[in-house]
């Protein structure tokens, strides 16, 4: 993963603009001799109306800003390249996903309910969207990092989106779901329960963009060049493993920088520390699709990996960060409707509006219907119809013909059909029924998955969602969607309603509110009904918890406290075993500038105490020698290592150095390392391996 050459096929390159060593030119190209002054009658009079090269330049400016995005408006994006490395040919044509083809792809993150300029680490779902540019065309796989959705029905989506969004009487509160108009829609609607305890885990707070799971939420179809279906959910598997923060870290973060992983997905590109995924696929053969206890066309249900393995079939390295983010990450326009041969929609009733509406959007945002026109969004092998006109029309088409069929042109372009070239084609699918506003009753099971879910976390994990969902209901103010609030959780595990009513001073009910009744019933006449007994009720691959044997350090940063007088040595052994197993080790000081060694010599150093914030670490080493002293008197540096443990990161003490640890709240644990207690380097590391040591919070309260 680190070091990688950067063997990506660029995108477009014709419109990448260097300024380097060139003449300041207006909009039209015309030489501009000064950019500092208006146009004037006199130096002290007035500006004159036929300034025309300041009015372009306003006119410009004016006009910069476009609507921002009404969900997953806050967002970082990367180029890379996709590599298919398995042999799927007979499940799906799709011509990229054929074993050893690289295709370029561009990938945006970001999280759904904030503004443009809110914090990274709100509490909330990620997306995780990625273009293919593909010899057949544009694929656009429009995912999240939770594998489930709050609604079943795309009639309910601006429903679920003015929910959470800000409240409209106040614009209260930014990026954040812990309030009522939230809450108040969420315990109406039964079918959010399981998603709700997906956003009340870790997975709603990750450490890096660079360290989630990324999912295409929806059942989609692979269909082969026999024209037969196979059902498929899209796995993204990060290579660095699944990781979150603390929640009480996360809060602190937002406050020293709100761009902690737009930053960090930044920095590792530029570093070299190229990101990677494995793409993996469920399969599901078509004739299987009414074989399980849930509905696989239900958007609120995940298909255990236990009763689909996931297989991989291909990876993605982000390798180059954009030129301009407004050109590329802003204007990138993504839609689950962007499909290739080989690939289809389900008939999932919220994938298929998604299908309007995130066109529509595009429409709107990037001024018209010619978007995909933008170099971000232009498919590198073309795009040959007869379209014309419209806003912000780049293309030119030549010839006098501009319809189908005709003979003016030649017949061209031609359908692929007409010639015995592959083109897209919808799968074939019986389809018969009245026209009917209503749901299936095989989307009616709202709670087995939920209690799947909390059942496969570990008493860590379930702990935080006990914790997220009694901070997020203290923030409600009117008591009765408290009350309905927790009569659903009271459906899915009574540990954690009671747990969370504890929290509340509420005792939660034993059946749902009439008023939830009421609202489920809308869409089941017969709610509550039945569920099928599930395959299974604990999912190994949901929990987050690092396995004994598969943590890596790679890229991880780790701070180095010290201070004038610290030793080399101790310095040196620690960074050399972190560096080779690709961790950064990053010295800090009281001040920056020259830090000097107890031996001699000099290193430069750019993070303070006061310019940085133990938040942004992931473990901490405290080297020996004269710097002791100094440490010890120091607060800024006690901060630092007490927060750390609070955090439930990895310290570790060289043994002139152990001392300081009894300065602090910090108590002896697997995650304190010694240097006198055993092998400090190799300590540490195994430490730094398990991402946190989750079991300081639990066995002495360490509220995290």
């Amino acid at each position: 993963m680190k070091k990688k050459k950067n063997s990506e096929v660029k995108q477009i390159d014709d419109h990448v603009v260097d300024n380097k060593d060139r003449v300041m030119t207006t909009n039209d190209g015309v030489p501009v001799f000064d950019n500092n002054n208006t146009l004037k009658a006199g130096n002290r009079g007035p500006s004159l109306q036929q300034d025309h090269i300041f009015f372009d330049k306003l006119m410009h400016f004016d006009r910069e800003r476009i609507p921002e995005r009404v969900v997953h408006a806050r967002g970082s994006g990367a180029h890379g390249t996709f590599e298919a490395t398995a042999d799927i040919s007979s499940i799906t044509s799709a011509n990229f996903l054929k074993k050893g083809t690289v295709t370029p792809v561009f990938v945006r993150f970001s999280t759904v309910a904030g503004f443009k300029g809110s914090t990274d680490l709100a509490r909330d779902v990620r997306g995780f969207s990625v273009k293919f540019y593909t010899q057949e065309g544009n694929y656009d796989l429009v995912g999240n990092n939770i594998p489930v959705f709050f609604i079943q029905d795309a009639m309910n989506f601006p429903d679920v989106v003015h929910a959470v969004k800000p409240e409209p009487n106040n614009e209260m509160p930014q990026a954040a779901s812990a309030h009522d108009t939230f809450w108040d829609f969420i315990s109406l609607m039964p079918e959010a329960a399981h998603m709700s305890i997906w956003v009340m885990s870790d997975r709603a707070i990750p450490r890096s963009l660079r360290m989630m799971e990324g999912f295409g939420v929806h059942t989609f179809k692979f269909i082969n060049e026999a024209g037969k279906t196979t059902f498929v959910k899209f796995h993204w598997k990060p290579r660095l493993g699944k990781h979150a923060v603390a929640w009480n870290e996360a809060q602190k973060i937002s406050g020293f920088d709100a761009d902690f992983h737009r930053r960090d997905l930044w920095d590792a590109i530029e570093n070299g520390d190229f990101p990677q995924w494995d793409l993996g696929v469920q399969l599901i053969p078509e004739e299987d699709e009414m074989k399980f206890s849930f509905d696989i066309l239900d958007p609120t249900k995940i298909i255990p990996e236990e009763l689909v393995p996931v297989q991989i079939i291909g990876t993605m390295t982000l390798n180059r960060n954009p030129e301009n983010f407004f050109a590329e990450t802003e204007q990138a326009a993504f839609d689950p409707g962007r499909l290739v041969p080989g690939i289809d929609f389900s008939d999932d009733p919220l994938l298929q509006g998604r299908i309007f509406s995130y066109m529509d959007t595009q429409n709107y945002r990037l001024g018209g219907p010619n978007f995909h026109e933008l170099p971000i969004n232009r498919p590198i092998n073309g795009k040959h119809n007869n379209q014309k006109d419209g806003f912000a029309r780049m293309d030119i088409l030549k010839g006098n013909t501009s319809y189908f069929p005709n003979s003016q042109g030649g017949g061209c372009p031609y359908h692929a059909m007409l010639k015995g070239e592959v083109g897209y084609e919808t799968g074939k699918q019986e389809v018969q029924g009245n026209k009917v506003r209503e749901r299936s009753d095989s989307f009616a099971d709202h709670f087995t998955q939920a209690r799947l879910y909390f059942n496969s976390l570990s008493p860590e994990e379930q702990d935080h969602v006990i914790n997220a969902f009694s901070f997020e209901l203290s923030k409600v103010k009117n008591e009765d969607i408290r009350k309905r609030e927790l009569a659903i959780l009271n459906q899915v595990d009574k540990h954690l309603a009671s747990s969370v009513g504890d929290n509340l001073g509420l005792t939660p009910a034993k059946s749902l509110d009439p008023l939830t009744l009421q609202f489920a019933r809308q869409n089941h006449p017969n709610y509550p009904i039945q569920p099928k007994k599930p395959e299974v009720e604990r999912s190994e691959a949901l929990s987050m918890k690092v396995k004994p044997g598969e943590g890596t350090i790679v890229s991880r940063k780790v701070a180095f406290l010290v201070d004038n007088g610290v030793s080399k040595a101790s310095v040196d052994k620690m960074k050399k075993a972190l560096e080779k197993e690709g961790a950064m080790p990053v010295l800090i000081s009281s001040k920056v500038g020259k830090l000097t060694f107890k031996e001699g010599g000099e290193a430069e150093i750019q993070h303070t105490y006061l310019t940085d914030a133990s938040v942004a670490f992931d473990a901490f080493y405290t080297p020996e020698g004269d710097s002791v002293a100094k440490l010890a008197k120091n607060p800024d540096y006690v901060q630092f290592i007490n927060e750390g443990f609070r955090h439930c990161k990895a310290l570790a003490f060289a043994k002139g150095a152990e001392e300081l640890a009894a300065k602090s709240f910090i108590e002896k644990d697997a995650g304190v390392i010694f240097e006198s207690a055993g092998d400090l380097t190799a300590d540490f590391i195994e430490q730094m391996k398990q991402h946190r040591i989750w079991e300081r919070e639990m066995d002495r309260k360490v509220p995290s």
